[in-house]
Formats: C-alpha cells, sequence, structure tokens
C-alpha cells in the first residue's frame, strides 16, 4: 500500500520524489520501494525523516504501531499523521503520536493499479487544509470520501476486504467456464474483464444493479437460468453475512 499512495502521489505530479522521503528497515522492501516510486529510502533511522517532513503517512500493519512510532512522540506530536493502520482508532493513534491532526484512512489494494477506493475520518483539530491535502493524497490512486470513524468498520468490511471477494467470483466464474470446456487463460481473462465492465458501467450509467441486471436477463433466458441458481444458494445473504463478518472481526481487532 506504501508503494501504491507512493506512487500514485509521483504519477499525479502532487509530489515530485525530492520532495518525498520513506523510511523502511528491511533493505529489500527499501529496494522494492525506491525503485517503484523514484523516493529515497532511509534504512537505519527514521527520526530525520520525520524531523524534516510536514505530513506522516503511516503504513505500517496494526500491531506494529506502538513499536514503530513511539521512540518517535516528540517529533511526531507537531505533524499531520495519516494512518493506513487497519482498526487503529484516531484516539489511540493521537496517544502513540502526541499529535492531535489525525487523518485515519482505510485504502484498498486497486490502489496498485490506480483505482484504489479510500475512505477517511479525520481529528477535530484537523484544518481544512489538511483535509484537502489528504483527500489529493488519496485521490492520487482512486477514489476518496470522507466518512464517520465509526463507519470505518463498515468500510473495511465493504471496500478494505471487498477485493478479496471479487477475486473469489472471478476465480469461480473461470472455473465454470472451464467445466464447460474453455482454456484456463481464456476463462479467467473473460471473467475478469466481465468483471471490470460491469463495475465501469455501475460506476459511469449511474443506474442501480438491479436495472443493469434486468437489462441482461431475458425471460426463461440463460441469465434468468443462472440468476436462479444464485438465489436458491442464497448468493445476496451469503455475500451480506461475508461483510458483516468482517466488520465484526474490524471491530474486534480495534478493541485488541
Amino acid at each position: 500500500m506504501a508503494t501504491a499512495i507512493a506512487g500514485g502521489l509521483v504519477k499525479s505530479g502532487i509530489f515530485t520524489p525530492a520532495e518525498l522521503g520513506a523510511f523502511d528497515p528491511d533493505p529489500h522492501a527499501a529496494e522494492i520501494f525506491s525503485s517503484a516510486s523514484g523516493i529515497k529510502v532511509d534504512t537505519a533511522d527514521p527520526a530525520l525523516q520525520i524531523s524534516g517532513a510536514e505530513t506522516i503517512l503511516v503504513a505500517v500493519k496494526p500491531q506494529m504501531i506502538q513499536t514503530a512510532l513511539t521512540p518517535y512522540k516528540e517529533l511526531l506530536k507537531d505533524k499531520l499523521i495519516i494512518s493506513i493502520a487497519a482498526g487503529i482508532t484516531i484516539d489511540r493513534i493521537a496517544g502513540i503520536t502526541g499529535a492531535d491532526r489525525i487523518v485515519r484512512v482505510m485504502p484498498n489494494t486497486p490502489a496498485l493499479v490506480g483505482k484504489g477506493a479510500s475512505a477517511y475520518a479525520v481529528s477535530e483539530k484537523t484544518s481544512a487544509d489538511d483535509r484537502l491535502l489528504a483527500e489529493k493524497i488519496l485521490s492520487s490512486f482512486g477514489i476518496a470520501m470522507p466518512v464517520k470513524e465509526s463507519d470505518l468498520d463498515a468500510v473495511t468490511a465493504l471496500s478494505g476486504s471487498g477485493p478479496a471477494y471479487v477475486f473469489e467470483f472471478i476465480q469461480a466464474l473461470a472455473d465454470g467456464g472451464v467445466a464447460e470446456g474453455l482454456p484456463r487463460n481464456m476463462a479467467l481473462l473473460l471473467a475478469a474483464q466481465t468483471v471490470a465492465g460491469a463495475a465501469q458501467m455501475v460506476l459511469e450509467t449511474g443506474e442501480h444493479p438491479t436495472s443493469l441486471k434486468d437489462k441482461v436477463t431475458s425471460p426463461a433466458g440463460t441469465t434468468s437460468r443462472a440468476l436462479e441458481i444464485l438465489s436458491v444458494n442464497a448468493f445476496s445473504g451469503t455475500v451480506i453475512q461475508a461483510v458483516r463478518a468482517a466488520a465484526k472481526r474490524s471491530k474486534e481487532l480495534g478493541k485488541n
């Protein structure tokens, strides 16, 4: 995600590589990041990068955030903190960093191809300029929308985890094609393009998915027969239950 965000910032022209700095303790990861973004990466000590920056983007696993940031609390307290650590609340980030200007973000992996969907919540003392900067950063690799912090668990379950559900569906579509005799590569390409095209129709036409579905479904036709099978096997209900289970788990992780 850090690489996707950095790549979006550079490609969009919001910043040049020279205006950005990064730290990663893993030399291999640092090399990959630098190669992909053109940004210089420090692997020795983040203190220099932190002290010279106005905004700090925290892209670490949630279980690592305290270890990663606590030693630099004095340096972080006056910065704008943008965190993509899942489940870590604004209050907890404030406690770890001492900062009061905080943006908590839930991005997703399609950011890697410039098609991310991010939602963000902000602390009370985050200024209008801070919010504008966060919006610019997040919009450089997809869409971004402000939400209440209490909604971020639902966002995590929907768009954060959602790509995995879609990958599972694409795989199932392709498997169905293979079962009917299509070559694997052809079936996978057709399945992926079908999902991408259908999603784009929802975004560009503004029509409700039900309306678009009805336009594909002829009476007693092939689509009608397939939708009947999905209905009998509780396809929609299963997806809803999956999203709700993921939201529940997000809340549990936040508490822990």
